[in-house]
C-alpha cells in the first residue's frame, strides 16, 4: 500500500445540515478520496477523478465542500492550520489540491 498524498485527522464531517462526524478523517490514497468516521469506518469513497472539491464562498479558510457520488459533504479541516503569520496553507486549501493533483487537473 503505498503512502496516502493527503490525511487530515479531526475534521467536521457534515452533509447538509446534519453532522457526520466531528472528528473524522479525509485521506486520498490510492487513487481514491475516503471519508471516514472516528472509528475508521468509511462514511463514503470515490475514485480520485470523480471527486470535486471546492471552498465554500462564504466561509471560514478551513472550510471545504467534497461532491462523492452525488452527495456533498462540508468538511471543516482546520485542526492543523499553521498560526497566523507562519507560512503554509491553511489544511482546506491543501485538501483541495490534493485532490486536483491527484485527478490530474493542475493544482
Amino acid at each position: 500500500m503505498a503512502e496516502p498524498e493527503f490525511t487530515a485527522k479531526g475534521v467536521r464531517i457534515g452533509k447538509r445540515l446534519r453532522s457526520l462526524t466531528r472528528a473524522g478523517q479525509v485521506r486520498i490514497s490510492d487513487g481514491r478520496v475516503e471519508l471516514l468516521t472516528s472509528y475508521g469506518s468509511e462514511i463514503d469513497s470515490a475514485p480520485v477523478q470523480a471527486v470535486r472539491a471546492s471552498r465554500p464562498w462564504f466561509a471560514p479558510e478551513a472550510r471545504a465542500h467534497a461532491d462523492l457520488n452525488g452527495k456533498r459533504y462540508s468538511l471543516t479541516l482546520g485542526e492543523h492550520d499553521p498560526a497566523p503569520g507562519e507560512p503554509g496553507l491553511p489544511a482546506a486549501r491543501r485538501f483541495i489540491e490534493a485532490v486536483r493533483r491527484a485527478a490530474g487537473r493542475g493544482g
